[in-house]
């Protein structure tokens, strides 16, 4: 009985013995990898020191160009094109010709009304003279008088009918491709050519019903629009619309753009910036600089190692972001000013990771970037 208790006794201790050997191997190798991860070398980044500043916050949007006044120059008569008076793509002046249809016998009708009011105009002078000597009767008199409006009003149609075929620019504008050839036979309502006024533009642009508010009749805006490099054209609200659309809940917006050289055309796809009242006081860091999470926004703030070394580490802060302005964003909270934030490597970081600078290359900052066409 007292051997079989010793036995179990040694083999405890073996057991014991064993199992504090794996764990203290286990120990040794975790200090050696604690010690390889102690020396890991800092991560070189790009930094900015924050300073307040004014900033103009905008509105950023997706317009289409539209022309204040445009239309399809048609006609309202049939007939055989007989004059084109315009170049397609050039400038027309309101009353300018632009077609003439074939008025011979609008002409010929012309003629012989003329005829009769003119005989008529002979006839009433007559009748007048004879009822001014009591020769006549006030029923013949007003028969003449009759006979010569009716004439009168005979030569005014055929004049109407004559300058309804002499199709005439409505307004100042931009001729574009005509339609239409010598002699060809018109249909009532077929197209001349189109017709566009450029100077002033409208640009029209829709924004959220929670941005509602920041807008208004007179606040300026600033139209960019793709081929047209480097040019910014200047405009302002003109109208907004009186209802918000239930579908997507946006209201319709119409600003008045210049456009002397006729640059902007209606249809174009163009971006939009309404500028808002300006902030002073403003802390803005490049976008880069923001570590984007579910649980929260944060950048890397560059601090004094605690070791008495000469060295940087970072510490991560949590922030809350503003309005957005090309390459920068506005920082709400979490950032003051002077602070020095890494700009580029973030993702690679951890709070308190040692850190080098090296702002030889740093990325874009721009309010107004203009990236190269890749």
């Amino acid at each position: 009985m007292a051997k079989r208790i010793i036995l179990v006794i040694v083999v405890w201790v073996l057991l014991v013995a064993v199992l504090g050997g794996v764990k203290f191997l286990q120990y040794k190798a975790g200090m050696v990898k604690f010690a390889q991860f102690a020396t890991v070398p800092p991560v070189a980044v790009t930094t900015a020191v924050t300073h307040a500043q004014e900033w103009q916050p905008v509105l950023s949007v997706v317009g289409s160009m539209r022309a204040v006044n445009g239309v399809m120059v048609s006609t309202d008569l049939a007939g055989i094109v007989s004059n084109i008076a315009f170049e397609s793509g050039r400038e027309v002046k309101k009353g300018d010709l632009l077609v003439k249809l074939d008025t011979e016998q609008e002409d010929a009708q012309l003629h012989a009304a003329e005829a009769r009011r003119e005989l008529a105009t002979i006839s009433l002078g007559r009748q007048k003279d004879l009822f001014a000597k009591k020769a006549v009767a006030q029923s013949d008199y007003d028969a003449a008088e009759s006979e010569f409006r009716q004439a009168d009003a005979a030569v005014q149609e055929a004049q109407a009918m004559i300058a309804r075929k002499t199709i005439v620019a409505p307004f100042d504008g931009l001729a574009g491709i005509r339609q239409v050839d010598l002699g060809q036979y018109l249909n009532v309502g077929a197209t001349i050519a189109p017709l566009q006024s450029l100077d002033p533009i409208y640009v029209e642009f829709s924004i959220p019903q929670q941005d509602f508010t920041q807008v208004a009749s007179g606040k300026k805006v600033k139209v960019r629009a793709d081929g047209i490099e480097g040019e910014e054209f200047g405009g302002e609200i003109t109208a907004i619309d009186s209802k918000v659309d239930e579908a997507t809940r946006n209201v319709t917006i119409q600003a008045t753009v210049k456009n002397p050289e006729r640059k902007l055309r209606p249809g174009m796809y163009v971006n939009v910036d309404v500028l808002l009242p300006e902030q002073e006081g403003v802390i803005a860091i490049p976008a880069s600089a923001i570590n984007y999470a579910p649980y929260g926004d944060s950048v890397f703030i560059v601090k004094d190692a605690d070791d008495g070394s000469k060295g940087k580490v970072v510490v991560q802060q949590f922030v809350k972001l503003g309005a957005t302005r090309g390459d920068q964003v506005a920082i709400v909270s979490g950032v003051k000013e002077g602070d020095e934030v890494v700009t580029s490597g973030v993702f690679k970081l951890r709070s308190h990771a040692g850190v080098v600078v090296n702002n030889n290359v740093k990325p874009g900052d721009e309010l107004n970037p203009n990236p190269p066409d890749t």
